[in-house]
């Protein structure tokens, strides 16, 4: 019989070189914030963890709540006793459903001192930055899913002119609607009163016709996911730009809004 090999210990260094690290919560059914954060974040510059938290549609606001009491258990799973600069919490509705302090609490619980940023609090950080006021929101949701957001955003200063949504219920179908029926329904939501647009929902694949739109109307998106990758980047002190998603890229983050405390 060969007697068993013996193993070596042998010397290693650990790296000095840290990227900043980033971090995402993402409700499980997610199938698009991980394929946008590829292409929005340099991973020369930033890693991004992410952690999935349980949710089983339909995206109606009482589901959406339900998730509250399972996201300190889920935030603390993101790389325990690593350092990260900011951490996203990717749902639009929800962060809005359930409350923008609420969410930065409960998450604060599993995962202490790190900023917190949402969507809806990205896109408010994300129009200040445009320097613009009266937007247009194109949305997935059911009625009643849209409806807590644009009350959200008036809340905050913004005013929302036209309202559009598609109507679905499940947010794998959002993730499955094509190009041609966001750029058509950011088309039909213009007007000379709308300043910019909002493409809602970290489920929407948005960030595929930003350059589009903006060509052809002229006028800058923001969407949920984009916004969520610049906030991140800039609240972690990075100021690159990736090319073909949009002038949010070419602006910095409010200092306000770079702490991560917008109600």
């Amino acid at each position: 019989m060969t007697p068993p090999v013996q193993s070596e210990t042998l010397d290693c260094r650990l790296r000095e070189d840290d990227p900043v690290r980033l971090g995402a919560m993402l409700l499980s059914t997610d199938m698009t914030f991980e394929r946008d954060a590829a292409r929005l974040i340099d991973p020369a510059q930033a890693a991004l963890h992410v952690a999935r938290i349980a949710f089983e549609n339909p995206t109606t606001p009482e589901r959406l709540r339900a998730m509250t009491p399972d996201m300190a258990r889920t935030a603390a799973l993101l790389v325990p006793g690593i350092k990260l600069s900011a951490i996203a919490f990717c749902c639009t509705s929800a962060s809005v459903a359930i409350g923008n302090p609420a969410v930065r609490e409960a998450i604060g619980e599993g995962l202490p001192g790190v900023p917190v940023i949402t969507p809806a609090s990205a896109a408010i950080a994300g129009f200040a930055a445009l320097g613009v006021k009266r937007v247009a929101m194109l949305t997935p949701y059911l009625p009643e899913t849209a409806a807590p957001l644009a009350a959200y955003f008036e809340e905050q200063g913004l005013q929302v002119m036209r309202n559009g949504a598609f109507g679905l219920e499940d947010d794998r179908d959002m993730a499955r609607i094509d190009d041609e029926s966001i750029i058509n329904g950011a088309k039909a939501l213009d007007g000379a009163e709308v300043e910019a647009f909002f493409l809602s929902c970290t489920s929407l694949r948005g960030v595929d016709v930003i350059d589009r739109i903006e060509a052809a109307l002229g006028k800058p998106v923001v969407t949920s996911n984009q916004a969520l990758c610049w906030a991140l980047q800039r609240m972690g002190g990075l100021s690159g730009r990736p090319d073909g998603y949009g002038r949010l890229f070419d602006c910095d983050m409010p200092s306000v809004h770079a702490q991560g405390i917008i109600p």
